[in-house]
């Protein structure tokens, strides 16, 4: 067994992962009914990202770049930071993140954690996702529209993915919590062999990098 860590705190080639292909999957059973009509049952809570990354691959320094981070994270064995071209902040891809972007809770006196989500969706049918990797000086946190500051008013918790505040700041009952940020999503290589010819690099063949994102 490696003695190092599951997760590498590093993030993959930016340049590559902004030409990279993929997104969510779904995973549900649908079962049709001999009235016609059907049953449907969701098998997880949560998407799961998938991505190709070797769309991204640009020059063949793009290539020996990736390389040895494959090297690196020794195949699949280790996960890190990727930065989905298509979904990376709270906010829409052309704004900067606010700190009233996402509604992470509502305050009742006492508690001092809140998950950090970002919200697809209105109303009763929307969908939390758990953000676990924002990015290193991007998070802002507001209570009630006003925006507090780290690390006198609260912490990021990178083993729960919560938001911490400190004893004088918890968010009094009925205050609302929200936050904006960029952010990473942790994924690992879905496979274990790289295979790249040069002649087909040169020729335009791209070769195929799958990522896939774990949970930590």
């Amino acid at each position: 067994m490696s003695e190092l860590s599951s997760f590498h705190d590093v993030l993959f080639p930016l340049a590559v992962s902004f030409g990279a292909t993929g997104g969510p999957e779904r995973r549900n059973e649908i079962v049709s009914l001999t009235s016609g009509r059907e049953k449907r049952n969701a098998r997880q809570s949560q998407s799961r990202h998938y991505y190709d990354a070797g769309t991204g691959l640009r020059s063949l320094d793009d290539l020996h770049e990736v390389l040895a981070f494959f090297e690196a994270r020794r195949g699949s064995l280790h996960a890190f930071r990727f930065r989905d071209p298509f979904d990376m902040k709270s906010c829409r891809p052309q704004d900067e993140p606010a700190p009233q972007d996402q509604v992470l809770g509502i305050g009742d006196g006492t508690t001092s954690r809140f998950a950090l989500v970002k919200v697809y969706g209105d109303g009763e049918e929307a969908h939390r996702r758990f953000i676990a990797r924002p990015v290193d000086g991007s998070l802002r946190v507001a209570i009630n529209g006003e925006e507090k500051s780290p690390p006198g008013d609260y912490a990021f918790d990178v083993a729960t993915g919560e938001i911490v505040f400190d004893a004088g700041s918890i968010p009094a009952d009925g205050a609302t919590v929200t936050a904006g940020y960029e952010f990473d999503v942790p994924v690992r290589f879905d496979t274990e062999r790289l295979s790249v010819s040069l002649k087909a690099f040169k020729a335009g063949q791209i070769p195929s990098i799958p990522l896939v994102e774990v949970l930590l």
